[in-house]
């Protein structure tokens, strides 16, 4: 089953786990994002230097979307 955005928002990550990139482990770099499986393909992402701001909610096809642009170059 596909979440609606609305059902994404609606969900309660208090007990998401947060994955952080293995690019993110150096010490150096100051910009960070996290990233919890939120089931179907959907994922939630927030900022890992500020983990008090609300995250972000993708659905599968938005998430799937954004990791192919990566991969084109889209974003460099």
């Amino acid at each position: 089953m596909r979440a609606s955005k609305a059902e994404l928002y609606a969900l309660d990550l208090t007990g998401a786990r947060w994955v952080k990139s293995s690019r993110s482990m150096d010490k150096t770099t100051p910009y960070c994002v996290e990233v919890a499986d939120l089931g179907g393909g959907a994922v939630a992402v927030r900022d890992s230097n500020n983990t008090d701001l609300p995250p972000l909610r993708f659905t599968a096809e938005e998430w799937a979307a954004f990791r192919e642009g990566v991969r084109e170059g889209e974003f460099g």
